[in-house]
This record gives structure tokens, C-alpha cells and sequence, in this order.
């Protein structure tokens, strides 16, 4: 790195040389010191440089080279001049030499106001010291959240460094507890660029560019944010020329490259998803491997781990889930034919809390009603400048905001800055986008008319029908004198899970007991606590005017009580007081828990009588 701002995100990062770190061995934090390698190694570097012909490799391996005596000539001279000439020992030595100092590379240490003082291995510190890896500086983790939570001012940036930390962490540990699983260098270092690397790919304001602008600007496209990581991650290792690092740091490139690529975005290869193993990178003997960075079996990785941990903390949020205890409890299991990740058996209640600080930070923070309109907003600001905003790619050709991601050099430039240029624009084709921004600056937000669920088991898909139903649910009864129309109204359709959607996560889960670690097992729900959620997954819809206007509001707020009257939805909160005329129509409503107590939703003997002349 070539200054503290480019280390991290605090001081200036330590600096300390390989050998005086106190690693193990084993650990990939460089190619290793050429002295202590044997013949068959030092041959093996050789030939992969490209600095011995064939007949100096055989000679050395005839008369046993190793590292140390070439690189102590002064006692092994006389061997080392028998087998090679003047001129080849100098090109050996040119290479040993610069191989040495890479050993030597400092580990980067960052301070990082979640996980400490943390180390970097050399060649993470190369692919975080990239124009691709820094751009994740300016692109917010939780997006429009930030304008309703003054803490949640964190970036990518920082999130992706501490998920390539905790995945070092995760696959070291399964490697000291089980040395059988025969984890090498080369895996532990592939999961950590793919923890580092998993979110190259998001967009500006995080989610809401693929969950709200792109399926608005490119209906058609089927694209997340993990597709364009991968090329992403393709670009910055290409363009930076890191393919000969990553060789001295002993990858072999295009399998370890699979394997990185593979964890981030899934099988390379999409018509061997239904294969019985349908990844290059590692063999199935170490299908464990693939659940560490982001775990599509089950939800349980390290990519939560960090966030949960870093947003409640820059939210002012408690986090009741403890990523360091689950590290002493997680083995590797064979179950059918594959090894997974298992979870010690009395750690069941504990993961289940983990999957409700999820659905609760989606409830209170990720899902907010403000910052989800703050999102609608920008996204419309976005689309309406989609067509004049224009961002050079490669080769001079130029890009909308919602086409940047097919080229990657464009896309590098696209980050939450396209914020302020529309907002401090000149430029008059910009003006109807701009005008929506300067609302978001001076709080002049769509009002929040309310929300509901619905009260049957069924899925409610957004669409203009949706609007067209609400204006069209002007009351019977007392109507007001504003009458609406669709596009006076924004709908918002959330869906909150617990990662799985109506699934139970847990269910997924594999464990193992005190009595067996060697045997994976399941644990029902049932097992675990009688007071654990009969459902996982729910839908919220929010209803928001565009108007500022008080007697649109108010006229507003009675089309939902009668829209979801209509469409057997439940009652929102402040139904009584907003439409006391309307809510007593719903039968479902209006029911009494007993004679002596009242719910919130029944209004009293007096408004019924009064609502019944």
C-alpha cells in the first residue's frame, strides 16, 4: 500500500515481516523461503518461472540442488558450479532472490472497529490496493438507510475486508480442529480472495440498484450483484496484470481461479446445476469449502456473520449473535455423499436467534418505511436520468447508468457519486431528476400513508394492477372529495424471511452430538423450543402518496382502509382514527378477545351506535 489512507480505514496500517509473525507453517502468507526448500520444490518453481531449461532441471535433480545450497554458495559453491553454468546460476539466483523478498512481504494489519487488529495475507493487500477494490469506498452498505440512521455511514469497503477476515477465520479453524480434511494453503488462501472479492459487483446504494433500479430499467434482465462480482473480479485481476502474483503465491491459476469464482457467484458452468457435482474448482471431497463465503444450502456464513455484527454496530442496533462461540463449534460432517459444515447440537436456540437478528434488522433498518421511500426515490431520479447520463467503458464506448455492469470498466466508474452529479447537475434534460433529489435533501418525501399484511396465505405480486385497484377503491361510504389516481400512489410489496423464504432455515442445518462428532444429524424445531416462530416468512405492504397536499393525504388514507377491506388485508395501525367510518364494515376487524377487554381494533359502544343510525 502506498499510504495509510489506501491501508484501511483508520491509523496507518503495522507492518511486520512473515518469519517474525508467528504463523504456522503451513499458512498461505507466501510462496514459503527458497532455503527451505527440497530439490522436487525448487525444480517445480523453476520450470513454473521459466528461468531452467529442462537439461539444468535434470541435472539438478540428478545431483540433489535444493534451495539452501544455492543460496549459500559460499559452502556449496564447489557442488553448484558442477551442475550449471555461470550464467544459468545467475538467472537462478536472480529468481530465488526475488522470491525471498516476497517472503518478506509485510502483513498488512488493519484496525477495524469490529474484529480488532487484523491481519492481511500480501497478496489480499495487492487486490485491495486495486482501482475495482476500491471503488467498493464509495458505494454505501445499507444505501438509502443511511439517510434515516446518521451512523449507517459505512461502505462495501470495509464489510468486504471483514468477511475475508472471518473466512481465513472460519477455514483455519475446521484445519486445526481436523487436520484429516487435508486443507491446504492454496484453499485457505482461494477462500479468502473470495470473502474479500464476494461484492465487487453491487451497484450504487447497495441493493436498491439490483432489488429496485435495474428490474425497473431492464425488466427483461435476470442480474444480481454476484454476476457482475465475478466479472468483476475477472477485470481487476486482468487489468492489474495480478496473474503472475498469484502463481509465486503457488495458485494455479485457472482452477483456484474457478474455485474463487465459484464461491462467489455458484457453478460456472449454469447447465451443471443438476449434476451430481457440478464445480471445477474443488473436488467434492471438499464440498465444505463452498459453504464458508456465502452458503446457498443453509444461510450460515461468514458474509452474515460480518454483517450482522458491523450494521447493528453502525446502527445503534443490538447484536444478540456471537460469530466467535459458533467458531468453536463447528466441525466437518459427511452426510450422504457430501462433507458440510455442522453445528454442535446445544448451539440449535442460538442459531435461531442468529436468523431472527436477520428478519429483525430487515424490520427495523433494512426495511425501514423511510428509508425504503428515500430508495423509491433515488431509483426514480436514476431511471428518469438513465437515457442522458453517459459513462465510458472500454474501447470509448459509451453507457447508461442501467447498461454500465456489461463492461466492466465502466462500471468501476458507476458508484453512489452519480448521486451528486444529477443533484448538482446543469444540465436541463437532468432537471426532472434533479427535482426529485432536492425533495430528498429537504425531507420532502412521499407520505406514508400506512401499511398492512395480507390475512390469508397467499403471495401479493406488485404490479400496476395493484395501483389501478387502489384507485380504484374510492369508499361508498362517506367518500372524500379528492379523487385519486394510480400514479398518485407508490405501492411497495417487501417480503421478510428469514433467509429462506417460507422455509425454515434450520431445517437445512446439519448438527452433530457430544456423543458422535463424526455424525451429522437433524433437529427439528420442535426439539429446540415450543416458543420458536410457526412461520418464517411474511409480506408487508406499504402504501405512500406523492402528494404533500393534507386533503389528499387524509383522502388518501381512507382509499387504503377501503383497498384493504376489499382485498382482505389486514386492519393498518391507525385504521380507527384515520376512517373510523370505514373499519367497522370489516367483520374480521372488529371481533372482541372477551366482554371484559377491548382490542385496539374494536372501536367503543358509543362510535358503534353512532356508526349503526
Amino acid at each position: 500500500m502506498g499510504s495509510p489512507a489506501a491501508a484501511g480505514w483508520g491509523a496507518a496500517p503495522s507492518k511486520r515481516a512473515r518469519r517474525g509473525s508467528g504463523s504456522a507453517p503451513d499458512e498461505p502468507r507466501g510462496p514459503g523461503d527458497p532455503r527451505l526448500w527440497d530439490t522436487e520444490r525448487l525444480c517445480q518453481h523453476l520450470q513454473r518461472s521459466g528461468v531452467a531449461e529442462p537439461g539444468l532441471l535434470r541435472r539438478f535433480r540428478e545431483s540433489g540442488i535444493t534451495g539452501s545450497m544455492l543460496l549459500d554458495l559460499p559452502a556449496c559453491a564447489l557442488e553448484v558450479t558442477r551442475v550449471c553454468l555461470p550464467a544459468e546460476r545467475l538467472k537462478v539466483l536472480a529468481c530465488l532472490n526475488k522470491l525471498r523478498q516476497q517472503d518478506m512481504d509485510v502483513m498488512k494489519v488493519f484496525n477495524d472497529p469490529i474484529h480488532g487488529h487484523i491481519e492481511m495475507h500480501p497478496l489480499l493487500v495487492r487486490i485491495i490496493d486495486t482501482p475495482q477494490f476500491q471503488r467498493l469506498r464509495y458505494i454505501k452498505q445499507l444505501g438509502g438507510t443511511y439517510f434515516v440512521f446518521p451512523g449507517a455511514s459505512h461502505n462495501r469497503f470495509e464489510h468486504s475486508i471483514g468477511v475475508g477476515y472471518l473466512a481465513g477465520c472460519l477455514v483455519r479453524a475446521l484445519k486445526e480442529r481436523q487436520p484429516e480434511l487435508d486443507i491446504t494453503p492454496r484453499d485457505i488462501l482461494c477462500v479468502e480472495i473470495a470473502g474479500l472479492c464476494h461484492d465487487l459487483g453491487h451497484g450504487p446504494f447497495s441493493h436498491m440498484f439490483d432489488g429496485r433500479f435495474i428490474p425497473l430499467a431492464r425488466p427483461d434482465l435476470k442480474w444480481k450483484h454476484e454476476m457482475a462480482s465475478v466479472k468483476m473480479f475477472e477485470h481487476l485481476i486482468a487489468s492489474n496484470k495480478l496473474e503472475e502474483v498469484m502463481k509465486s503465491y503457488g495458485l494455479v491459476l485457472e482452477e483456484d481461479l474457478n474455485f474463487i469464482k465459484e464461491q462467489i457467484g455458484g457453478p460456472i458452468d449454469e447447465s451443471a446445476a443438476g449434476k451430481l457435482w457440478p464445480y471445477r474448482g474443488r473436488q467434492k471431497e471438499k464440498s465444505f469449502l463452498y459453504e464458508i463465503v456465502a452458503n446457498k444450502t443453509n444461510g450460515i456464513d461468514v458474509d452474515k456473520w460480518d454483517y450482522f455484527a458491523r450494521d447493528c454496530h453502525h446502527l445503534g442496533i443490538q447484536n444478540n449473535f456471537d460469530y466467535k462461540r459458533l467458531l468453536k463449534f463447528v466441525q466437518v460432517c459427511e452426510a450422504g455423499s457430501q462433507k458440510h459444515i455442522c453445528a454442535r447440537d446445544k448451539e440449535a436456540a442460538n442459531l435461531y436467534d442468529m436468523f431472527h437478528t436477520r428478519y429483525w434488522l430487515h424490520r427495523r433498518a433494512y426495511q425501514h418505511k423511510t428509508g425504503n421511500i428515500i430508495e423509491i426515490m433515488i431509483t426514480e431520479a436514476l431511471q428518469k436520468a438513465d437515457q442522458y447520463f453517459k459513462i465510458e467503458g472500454s474501447g470509448g464506448k459509451l453507457y447508461q447508468i442501467s447498461t454500465a455492469m456489461e463492461d466492466m470498466e465502466a462500471y468501476t466508474k458507476l458508484t453512489d457519486n452519480i448521486y451528486l452529479e444529477i443533484l448538482h447537475s446543469s444540465r436541463p434534460e437532468l432537471e426532472e431528476a434533479r427535482g426529485i433529489l432536492r425533495k430528498v435533501e429537504r425531507r420532502q418525501l412521499y407520505r406514508f400513508l400506512g401499511e398492512t399484511r395480507p390475512e390469508t396465505a397467499r403471495t401479493v405480486i406488485k404490479s400496476n394492477s395493484l395501483l389501478e385497484s387502489f384507485a380504484n377503491s374510492r369508499p361508498e361510504k362517506n367518500p372524500p372529495d379528492v379523487v385519486l389516481k394510480a400514479e398518485d400512489v407508490i405501492i411497495d410489496v417487501i417480503n421478510m424471511d428469514y433467509g429462506m423464504k417460507e422455509q425454515n432455515p434450520i431445517d437445512n442445518v446439519l448438527f452433530y452430538c457430544k456423543a458422535d462428532p463424526s455424525k451429522a444429524v437433524n433437529i427439528t424445531k420442535e426439539q429446540v423450543s415450543k416458543l420458536l416462530p410457526m412461520t418464517f416468512a411474511e409480506q408487508v405492504i406499504r402504501v405512500y402518496c406523492k402528494s404533500q397536499d393534507p386533503d389528499t393525504v387524509s383522502a388518501a388514507k381512507q382509499y387504503l382502509i377501503q383497498w384493504c377491506i376489499t382485498n382482505d388485508f389486514t386492519k393498518p395501525q391507525d385504521g380507527d382514527v384515520v376512517a373510523p367510518h370505514l373499519t367497522p364494515m370489516k367483520e374480521s376487524w372488529n371481533n372482541r378477545r372477551n366482554d371484559g377487554h377491548r382490542t385496539a381494533s374494536t372501536p367503543s359502544c358509543k362510535q358503534r351506535l353512532t356508526f349503526e343510525k
